[in-house]
């Protein structure tokens, strides 16, 4: 029997997050759509398109000047996508981890931030490419499976999606998520793909009727992928007494809480008295 249960910020029981790769122009449009409706975003870019100004077409990445503008403070999360966008475990481990590496360095210094999340390039990899990315500092990597499914990730470093945007299956997910009835743990809708797609496949009103549909609700937490694996890491450190009779939060992060049917919050270095078995 549980003594308690976790909760999102808000003491949400459903969270819902996107990833987007590549550092495309239509980026823009993508995010101007997210803002409206309180969506939250990850995008996963390479490095090496900041190297080069590249001609204007459909898939045209965004300028260095242009990412700095479009995802710096823009509430949104930068992560990484390697420097150069390889098949990562087809290189020797070395290469694929300066791709890493690399990366990490060059965003990092562009955002003036700390990035430790990735989405692997083409989707693929393998588990010495899954060992390097854990070995350069990454916490959390993407894969391109997907599982119509909203439970927790059991591997941070092969993250799972509920589904790509384009799934004939989203309009169905998003109804189950949306009437889902939670008694126990938290759950969580991944969505993921490329916005340049919505372009080349003249469907932007996927994108448009998903954030109208999912956005805008008050039981949902709106996070990027990496403020729900940092709050999920934070519970995860939650310390109990032998009898299971207290909880403590060693961490700086407060931590919201069901106990016996009641919202309680656990405050950084705080500790919690729970119902006795």
């Amino acid at each position: 029997m549980n003594r308690f249960f976790i909760r999102y910020p808000g003491f949400r029981k459903k969270a819902l997050t996107l990833s987007y790769d590549d550092g495309v122009v239509q980026d823009a449009r993508l995010m101007e759509l997210l803002d409206r409706h309180g969506i939250k975003a990850t995008f996963n870019l390479n490095g090496f398109q900041y190297a080069a100004q590249q001609p204007r077409q459909k898939r045209r990445a965004l300028t260095r000047e242009e990412a700095l503008a479009l995802y710096g403070n823009s509430g949104h999360e930068v992560a990484i996508h390697g420097y150069a966008h390889p098949f990562l475990e087809q290189l020797p481990q070395g290469n694929a981890a300066w791709e890493i590496v690399r990366d990490r360095e060059t965003l990092e210094e562009m955002f003036d931030s700390i990035l430790r999340g990735m989405a692997y390039p083409m989707g693929t990899f393998d588990d010495s490419t899954v060992e390097t990315a854990r070995r350069c500092g990454i916490v959390y990597a993407r894969t391109t499976r997907v599982t119509h499914g909203f439970e927790l990730p059991k591997d941070w470093l092969r993250l799972e999606a509920t589904c790509h945007h384009a799934d004939p299956a989203l309009p169905d997910l998003c109804r189950r998520f949306l009437d889902l009835e939670i008694p126990w743990g938290p759950k969580l809708f991944y969505l993921w793909g490329h916005s340049y797609e919505f372009d080349e496949q003249d469907n932007w009103q996927i994108i448009e009727e998903f954030c109208a549909v999912m956005g805008g609700h008050p039981e949902i937490w709106y996070a990027t992928n990496g403020e729900i694996y940092d709050y999920l890491e934070a519970a995860r450190q939650i310390r109990s007494s032998v009898n299971g009779n207290r909880i403590s939060n060693p961490t700086a992060t407060p931590l919201y809480l069901e106990v016996a049917g009641e919202d309680r919050l656990l405050p950084p270095g705080g500790i919690l008295e729970l119902p006795s078995l």
